[in-house]
């Protein structure tokens, strides 16, 4: 990728996120969250938007970090980067002396740097080292969990992440072929993933590598238990009136979202009693309905928002 302030790249359902964010950050000085920074374009467009507002931009990618401080140097002090996982949020804002938001965006899943940069490993049309870590200073590799995990692990990472219904036949074959040499390489594992997957399952299931790929990005980067940590966190983190709005781009993350998003959105008031119990209330009204996909018209300007959901929801109260 060219070293540029400005990377070229489409934020994901950019109207639609700033819209709904709208209502609790223009009310003058505000606090938004980007828990998932990339390359900064939402952030940036949130900062245009709302000229009052404070923006944190939380990271795991250190290059990310770079390229997106450059990106928005223009907002000088307006705008915090902190190394960190988004499960962080709680430790990123006691660093800044912050107590509550009035904002948090997540745009989860692998960010367009890191599929655009070959050597990430993140793409299965490009040969590159398994890497696949969202911060390549720590952890294991995709290639750690290929030649590492017992075969028995290896099947719950694919069918779990993957959602691989192929994944016994998978792991024999890839159980076989790391005895002879280990996985290094993308290329190698595609082309075992290619003669592995049924051939009428190739001709209407999308690419044979797609699943697996996504599912060993996850287990390396504990996406799931970061976000069922993260998602908490956040909407502990709002004030009264404050927005979040997550993009999810997988059913597991999804299910999640609207999980935790559904119980903080309903009364613990047990059935049957003619008043709501004190402290028992709902704390957030959804304000969208169920998840909303990209427009068709996005998905042809932006071929990556095919498979996003969008959930927004407010937290209930007066603001200060």
């Amino acid at each position: 990728m060219a070293e540029s302030a400005r990377p070229a790249h489409i934020p994901v359902l950019l109207d639609r996120t700033i819209n709904l964010l709208r209502p609790a950050l223009e009310k003058g000085p505000a606090v938004v969250v980007d828990g998932t920074l990339g390359l900064g374009g939402h952030s940036e467009a949130m900062l245009t938007a709302f000229p009052e507002l404070t923006l944190v931009g939380l990271d795991r990618d250190p290059r990310a970090l770079e390229l997106a401080g450059a990106r928005l140097a223009p907002f000088g002090e307006r705008a915090k980067l902190v190394h960190a996982v988004y499960d962080e949020l709680p430790s990123a804002l006691d660093g800044l002396g912050i107590d509550h938001v009035d904002g948090v965006l997540f745009d989860l899943g692998v960010s367009s740097m890191q599929l655009d940069e070959a050597d990430r490993g993140f793409a299965y049309a490009k040969d590159a080292p398994l890497d696949m870590r969202m911060d390549p200073t720590a952890g294991l590799t995709a290639a750690d969990v290929l030649n590492e995990y017992a075969p028995g692990e290896l099947i719950r990472v694919l069918r779990d992440y993957g959602e691989e219904r192929f994944a016994k036949r998978i792991v024999s074959a890839v159980v076989r072929e790391r005895t002879k040499e280990p996985f290094t390489t993308s290329a190698r594992l595609v082309q075992l993933l290619y003669d592995a997957v049924p051939a009428a399952t190739r001709r209407t299931g999308g690419h044979p590598a797609k699943r697996t790929f996504q599912a060993l990005r996850i287990e390396v980067n504990g996406e799931l238990e970061v976000w069922r940590r993260a998602l908490p966190n956040a909407l502990d983190a709002l004030a009264p009136e404050g927005r979040v709005v997550v993009l999810s781009y997988h059913s597991l993350e999804d299910k999640i979202t609207k999980r935790e998003l559904v119980a903080r959105s309903t009364s613990r008031t047990p059935v049957g009693l003619p008043v709501e119990l004190p402290g028992h209330g709902p704390e957030f009204r959804l304000i969208t309905r169920g998840s909303e996909p990209a427009t068709e018209e996005e998905i042809a300007q932006n071929p990556r928002a095919a498979s996003v959901r969008l959930r927004a929801a407010e937290r209930i109260g007066e603001a200060s």
